[in-house]
């Protein structure tokens, strides 16, 4: 799929809160779990949740792409666990910015690929010339049961892209693909807390059928190769899983390495690719190609691939970067963990 004009991201920003659990910490409680698939994972505070943090995210991509928020005509936000069930956060986000009443606003939902699925639809509204700008967020907070082998992985975070006309964008959209089948791995019943795991779907046929047929329809449509790209961005419910997929279509360590945000906070699940997205984009300098392809559980992945322009070197630095949300740290332990995510109700 191809944009009907060229669009592309004109702004993006992240939010990651400050507080930490080692896995160290996690282990100590639930010993020999799972194995250890990062160092620590960001957890929301207590006036934290996926709103929240898709305000933080919001604001940051508006303040770097210097567009006012009564200009956005559509505000999307994907997630799995935003904190109505019958209330969408995309509305809060919409007042919040100033984009409101006059604005389009919804929720998402397709698991771990919920943002980009929002970034989807952000593309194809501008590209039609309904809207001028659209902004697609992707956050989330942990949803693994207390012991569970997801609670090693699960994290807390949000990531915004602000999609706008082609003579402002820092990355251009030229073209996407979106695979998807009835393939059930991970889910959550209606009124269920936690996850659930159909552990001998997760990797195949799930994570690596859906990522790679994506990928691979993406380049044949383009005519490229991995080696036309610098980067390379792909969901990261581990460290091994996106290493493993990037391998088989040919992608490098080193095209992976600015984009596996999951090694340093853990993974917000919807908010994963956007934020190996985002990280890119902080490093990315002009003519630069970024290849993207997220995985959502029941199952799909959507495949993007961005070329940077000459306004990447005029990006403002004035809001924080993901960096500087990863530098910005509390360690916590077990007891402050469960209290902060809301455990002691289980």
């Amino acid at each position: 799929m191809k944009p009907i004009r060229t669009v592309g991201i004109v702004g993006y920003g992240t939010y990651v809160p400050c507080y930490r659990i080692k896995l160290a910490e996690i282990e100590r409680i639930w010993k020999g779990k799972t194995e250890a698939g990062t160092e620590e994972n960001a957890v929301p505070g207590l006036d934290e949740d996926v709103t929240t943090m898709a305000i933080e995210a919001a604001h940051n991509a508006l303040a770097r792409a210097g567009v006012d928020g009564a200009d956005v005509s559509a505000v999307w936000v994907g997630s799995g666990s935003k904190p109505y069930a019958v209330k969408p956060a995309a509305t809060a986000v919409a007042e919040a910015i100033g984009a409101a009443p006059e604005v389009l606003s919804a929720d998402f939902e397709f698991a771990f690929k919920a943002g980009t699925e929002a970034m989807q639809a952000a593309i194809a509204l501008v590209s039609s010339g309904m809207a001028r700008y659209a902004l697609a967020i992707g956050s989330d907070v942990p949803q693994g049961a207390p012991g569970d082998d997801m609670e090693h992985n699960a994290a807390a975070g949000a990531a915004a892209i602000l999609i706008g006309p082609e003579e402002e964008a820092v990355a251009l959209v030229e073209g996407s693909v979106s695979y998807a089948t009835d393939t059930p791995d991970i889910f959550r019943r209606s009124r269920q807390r936690h996850l659930e795991q159909g552990d001998r779907f997760t990797g195949e046929p799930a994570y690596f059928r859906h990522t790679q047929e994506a990928s691979q329809r993406l380049l044949a449509e383009l005519g490229r190769t991995a080696s036309d790209y610098q980067m390379a961005v792909f969901h990261q419910p581990n460290p091994r899983f996106p290493q493993r997929a990037a391998k088989s279509l040919g992608f490098t360590t080193a095209q992976l390495k600015n984009g596996m945000v999951v090694n340093r906070i853990g993974n917000p699940y919807a908010a994963s690719s956007l934020l190996g997205l985002a990280a890119c984009l902080e490093v990315a300098g002009p003519n630069d190609r970024i290849f993207l392809v997220s995985y959502g559980s029941g199952a799909g992945s959507d495949a993007f691939s961005f070329i940077v322009t000459d306004q990447i070197a005029k990006r403002c630095d004035m809001c924080p970067s993901i960096n500087d949300y990863i530098a910005r740290r509390e360690e916590i332990d077990y007891a402050t963990y469960v209290r902060y995510t809301g455990r002691l109700h289980e």
